[in-house]
């Protein structure tokens, strides 16, 4: 009876040998830069006017970028509160 106790116990232990949790690698993310270059704001599309006055109707655009693949990047302000949006042509907003 003691020999049975005893397997029983080294064979559950050994379950919870392969119960470990197993490490969740880093994983990363591979951001290209674009090189946007500073554009003037009546250059930009009107589209992407559009989306910027319906998306952030209270927002100034402080400084527009574009690069070579008709992407845009713009410097706004809203508020007292800065950030940088990207839109294509088309006036649709790209996460970056």
């Amino acid at each position: 009876m003691k020999k049975i106790i005893v397997t029983l116990a080294i064979v559950l232990g050994s379950f919870t040998a392969f119960a470990t949790p197993t490490p969740v690698l880093n994983t990363e993310k591979t951001i290209y830069v674009q090189d946007f270059k500073e554009i003037k704001p009546e250059e930009l599309p009107d589209a992407v006017k559009t989306a910027l006055k319906t998306s952030y109707p209270d927002a100034t655009l402080d400084k527009a970028y574009a690069n070579s693949s008709k992407e845009y990047k713009l410097d706004i302000t809203v508020g007292d509160q800065k950030a940088t949006v990207y839109a294509d042509a088309n006036g649709n907003w790209i996460k970056k």
